[in-house]
This record gives structure tokens, C-alpha cells and sequence, in this order.
């Protein structure tokens, strides 16, 4: 009783610090976040921010997702699963931006935030999304891309997925900038590979028989980028190869010079301002439609700089 007590007296005054109600507060916050994958290192450091901010916002952070980012229907069982545990507020990465739909509109019947990250869905049912402006992001390697190609030239994009928003979003970003400020360039093909390395690496390899002129291909995530260079390196083609996020293979590949480049996001930063919001989102506070983490061009030249350092992760 005296246990049961104590356990009362300590939810009272975390419902008071955050300005909740106290039946918030009647068990500890739980606040499970689904993430599109585990595969990738990317993921792993988003889970390490929101476990940070679980630990400073005293909240119970649990992180999960599908063994690869082509498993929607997995997600979604993970999801509705989440769902059922009846948490407090929730995190999502739609790998699909509209096969969750009908189970974030349950979420939204039974009161439950959903938070938004990385990747968004097609609707209005979360109540922000914290990700990188991946459209830009795509925008600036597209500019890159053309700067070390001589500004004209074949060039071509393997993609993680054309179902996901950031999928859409970078492939959509890609093009449309080649389109309006690189008019010489033409883009040959655009192919999906499932974020799959072994899967990008062969499509790679075909669309380097298919293109003789070649002269650079963009891999809009880890996977994708390290497919592109490992079907450029089977291949003995030398491309302009750009990538997108980090890990230890694309920067030992960007430090070597196999790689000219990539964008990093700020996945750690992902990762906590998601449970920074659904905090938030409990306390009644008013949240922008996108809370933008910011991204970065990284290369040989800058890797060192402390300002992109402390977003490349391993």
C-alpha cells in the first residue's frame, strides 16, 4: 500500500510538471515508436535520440520495426499491435503513406497522438512530422550531381521505394530540379531496390549494361547508395556516385573517394524530437504541421567539420 502510495504521490507531480491530467499520469507514459526498418544504421541512431528522450522526458520509449522496408504489411501488424498496448502517444514511419490510414484513424478515435517521423502519411491524423525537407535535400545532391558531371550528361537514380514519402519525396526532388536548372541532363532510368544493398546492386549493374555513357547515378538511402557503388565496382564503371544518409560504408567510401558525396540527415535529432513532440502533443501544446531536423552535404572535404561530424553516424 505505502509502495502504491508513493507511486501516486510521484505521478501527481509529473502530471503537474507537464501541465497533464492526472489519469495521463496513473502508470508510467508509454510512448512506442515504428520505425520503417532495422536494416540500415540510420535507424539505429533514430532510435538512440528517442531513447535520450526518454530518458530526459521520463517516459517510457520503445522502438521497433520490420527487418526490412519492404515489409509493409509487417509494419502494419506492429503498429496495430502498438496500438492495442493502449499508449499514451505514438511515433510512425510509414513505409506505405497510405496502407496505416484506417488504423491511425483508430488512433485518433481513442485519443491517442501520432507523431509522425521520417516519413509521413497522406493524411492530417498526426499531429506533426519530424523529418528532414527530403524534397531539398534531393534538390541539393541533384545540384551536385551536375556540378561534378560538367552539367550535362546520362544520369541515373536507384531508389529505396516509391510508396514511402521520403521514397517520393527524394526521387520527386531529384527530378524535378535536373528538370528546371539542369536542362542538359537527362535522367535514363529511375529504379526501386528496397533499400536492399544486394537488390540495388544488381539493379545498378543492369542499368549500367543498358547506359554505355553513364556518368553518374544518385542512391536515394544507405542501402541504395551502397548498391549503387558496389554494382559500379563489379561493373569497373567509373561514375559520379552520390548517396544519401551515412553509416561506416558510405563514409569510408566518401573518404576514399569511391563515393564524391551525400546528403546526411539528423537521425538522432529524428529520433528525439518524435518523443520531444508526443510530450508535447500530451501537454495540449500547438505543434507545426513539420518539425524540419535539418540535412547536410557532406563529402572528402567537409566530413571533419564538428558541425557535419556530429551528424554522421555509424
Amino acid at each position: 500500500m505505502l509502495l502504491k502510495r508513493r507511486a501516486l504521490t510521484i505521478a501527481l507531480g509529473l502530471s503537474a510538471a507537464f501541465g497533464l491530467s492526472t489519469s495521463v499520469f496513473a502508470q508510467e507514459i508509454y510512448i512506442p515508436l515504428v520505425s520503417k526498418g532495422f536494416q540500415h544504421q540510420f535507424w539505429q541512431a533514430v532510435k538512440q535520440g528517442a531513447e535520450q528522450a526518454g530518458k530526459d522526458l521520463k517516459v517510457k520509449v520503445t522502438f521497433e520495426g520490420p527487418e526490412t522496408e519492404a515489409m509493409v504489411d509487417k509494419q502494419i501488424d506492429m503498429l496495430s499491435a502498438a496500438l492495442a498496448k493502449k499508449p499514451a502517444a505514438i511515433g510512425f514511419a510509414a513505409l506505405d503513406s497510405k496502407a496505416a490510414i484506417p488504423l491511425l484513424k483508430k488512433a485518433q478515435a481513442a485519443k491517442i497522438p501520432v507523431i509522425a517521423f521520417d516519413s509521413g502519411v497522406d493524411s492530417d491524423i498526426p499531429a506533426t512530422t519530424a523529418t528532414t525537407d527530403n524534397a531539398a535535400a534531393a534538390g541539393l545532391a541533384a545540384d551536385k550531381m551536375a556540378e561534378l558531371i560538367g552539367g550535362s550528361g546520362d544520369v541515373a537514380v536507384v531508389v529505396h521505394d516509391q510508396t514511402s514519402r521520403t521514397g517520393i519525396d527524394r526521387r520527386d526532388g531529384f527530378l524535378n530540379r535536373m528538370k528546371s536548372a539542369h536542362p542538359n541532363i537527362k535522367i535514363v532510368s529511375v529504379q526501386y531496390g528496397g533499400g536492399d544493398q544486394l537488390k540495388s546492386t544488381e539493379i545498378t549493374k543492369s542499368i549500367l549494361q543498358a547506359n554505355p555513357n553513364l556518368k553518374g547515378m544518385f542512391g536515394a538511402n544507405e542501402g541504395s547508395a551502397i548498391g549503387v557503388l558496389n554494382g559500379a565496382k563489379e561493373m569497373k564503371r567509373k561514375i559520379v556516385v552520390i548517396g544519401y544518409d551515412s553509416g561506416k560504408q558510405q563514409k569510408a567510401a566518401i573518404a576514399s573517394g569511391e563515393m564524391a558525396g551525400a546528403i546526411t540527415q539528423n537521425p538522432v535529432g529524428i529520433g528525439y524530437k518524435t518523443v520531444e513532440a508526443a510530450v508535447k502533443a500530451l501537454k495540449g501544446e500547438k505543434l507545426p504541421k513539420i518539425i524540419d531536423t535539418g540535412f547536410y552535404w557532406y563529402d572528402k572535404a567537409n566530413m571533419a567539420d564538428p558541425k557535419i561530424a556530429a551528424v554522421l553516424y555509424d
